[in-house]
């Protein structure tokens, strides 16, 4: 089984769950900007943190057999902090960036005029640089906010087949679906959808333009609750060519949109003999190094 994660956060993840995603068939991701936890206090904490996921990401992921890609945005919780919103006007020099597959996380987490701001500012700088968009809808208030991610998408210049909406569920699947956007659901242990949920979707709407994604971070998640969805769909009686379209196709398909998604990674030994600046992920000499001391 052969695995994209189209959204998680890896920067808040071990090496260890790289490993484990490996393992489990998981063979490019893409990450996300989005929030810290914790506000950030000033535009250039967002830059050296794009910076991150240009640079120091890819190449951690790349040490374990995974391709990492990553969208960049002003996430919709920090739209609201009028220190981080300055950020916009620097977009356009991250959104020419090579490995940037999208713009996002936009969209929605209170629904506020700032909110309202940040994401028709940001679709049109998808639709400039000929980018999709991944947009975040609300986790409170899911169908009222679906519907106002809906009318400002319809008003602006990015067409809607180029939208990923994600946190998707039962209650927003439909409307989503049928104007034509593609369809995200994230699976988490205890909240958003699981991995029963996740195949009852699936039997009710079918494959088409749907993306399982973790959407692991720092809090309570699971980044490989992407193989238990697939583990679930054949189970349920799915066969391997539709857990593939929905595991791998769908999410290279949309990505793909942008003319940058690069699957193709260095062999091992070239990767292990890799550096990012200098800096490699060991510490300390190898244990092949010291056998003899």
């Amino acid at each position: 089984m052969r695995i994209f994660d189209p959204h998680i956060h890896m920067t808040s993840r071990t090496t260890d769950d790289y490993e484990a995603m490996h393992a489990a068939g998981v063979r490019a991701v893409v990450e996300p900007a989005f929030w810290l936890g914790q506000p950030r206090t000033s535009p250039s904490s967002f830059f050296d943190y794009f910076d991150a996921l240009l640079g120091w990401e890819p190449f951690r992921a790349a040490q374990y057999g995974i391709a990492h890609h990553c969208t960049i945005a002003l996430n919709p919780k920090e739209a609201n902090d009028p220190r981080c919103t300055p950020v916009l006007d620097q977009l356009p020099r991250y959104l020419v960036k090579d490995n940037v597959v999208a713009v996002g996380e936009i969209g929605y987490d209170s629904m506020t005029p700032a909110e309202d701001t940040a994401l028709a500012a940001q679709l049109q700088l998808a639709a400039d640089h000929e980018l999709p968009a991944l947009v975040h809808t609300p986790h409170r208030d899911k169908l009222a906010g679906l519907r106002r991610t809906l009318d400002v998408v319809r008003e602006s210049a990015l067409p809607l087949d180029r939208v990923l909406l994600d946190h998707l569920n039962e209650t927003t699947v439909e409307e989503a679906k049928d104007a034509g956007c593609w369809l995200g659901f994230s699976v988490y242990p205890d909240t958003k959808m699981d991995e029963e949920r996740m195949v009852a979707i699936l039997e009710a709407y079918g494959p088409e333009k749907v993306l399982v994604n973790s959407a692991a971070d720092w809090g309570k998640s699971d980044p490989l609750k992407t193989r238990k969805v697939g583990d679930a769909m054949l189970k349920a009686g799915f066969d391997e060519e539709i857990v593939d379209q929905v595991l791998w196709r769908n999410p290279v398909a949309f990505y793909g949109l942008s003319g940058r998604l690069v699957l193709d990674l260095p062999g091992a030994a070239e990767a292990a003999a890799a550096t990012h600046e200098g800096n490699s992920i060991l510490r300390g000499a190898p244990k092949s190094a010291t056998a003899g001391e």
